[in-house]
């Protein structure tokens, strides 16, 4: 995969706004404040392209990325702790899940969890409706240079438990050091062909 050429296109607010599905798109999703802007520089080798925030919240759209006219990263608010109206809330709700659902385009979503919680259940329910509705997902565990190893290894073992999964399906990552990033660009690039 080549991010020589990573440009943002669009936040879209309604589906109307969504462009042609003409390339394919990779959605990522996560709690606020997990790490989505971070891992998405990191893997596209930029230092700060996705803005990153400590509020969370802050991504209020689904912004769109267009990479080397080949296809489209889609960055999805997050979900959880969020400080923001639950109208607003409720409006991310109904405009991600429909875009998950029925986006055509769309070959992937990237699940994104912090290594150093517990299963949560938000990310326990967007795991399984994922599945339940055929559309791929790869778990990425995130923030991993936080913990030593041996903590690493325990951690991942209870998410792993927590949502049904075995260490071939997910991928360990850290946007610190970029420990993960070719392994994450490869299975990408497996659903993206």
């Amino acid at each position: 995969m080549n991010f020589s050429t990573v440009e943002f296109l669009l936040s879209v607010h309604r589906l109307q706004q969504l462009p042609p599905p003409e390339l394919p798109e990779v959605a990522f999703a996560g709690r606020s404040n997990v790490g989505k802007s971070s891992l998405i520089n990191t893997m596209i080798g930029r230092k700060s392209l996705v803005k990153v925030s400590s509020r969370p919240g802050k991504t209020q759209g689904l912004n769109y990325f267009r990479v080397d006219d080949q296809f489209f990263l889609v960055d999805l608010p997050g979900y959880g702790f969020a400080k923001v109206p639950k109208a607003m809330q409720n409006a991310w709700q109904g405009l991600i899940s429909t875009y998950l659902e029925n986006r055509l385009s769309l070959r992937c979503v990237v699940v994104i969890i912090d290594i150093r919680h517990e299963p949560k259940a938000q990310d326990n329910q967007l795991i399984g409706w994922l599945r339940e509705k055929g559309i791929p997902s790869l778990p990425v565990y995130t923030k991993i240079d936080k913990i030593s190893g041996s903590q690493r290894d325990r951690h991942a073992r209870l998410l792993d438990a927590g949502h049904g999964l075995s260490p071939s399906q997910r991928l360990l990552f850290s946007a610190k050091t970029g420990q993960g990033r070719d392994e994450l660009i490869g299975a990408l690039a497996a659903f993206l062909h």
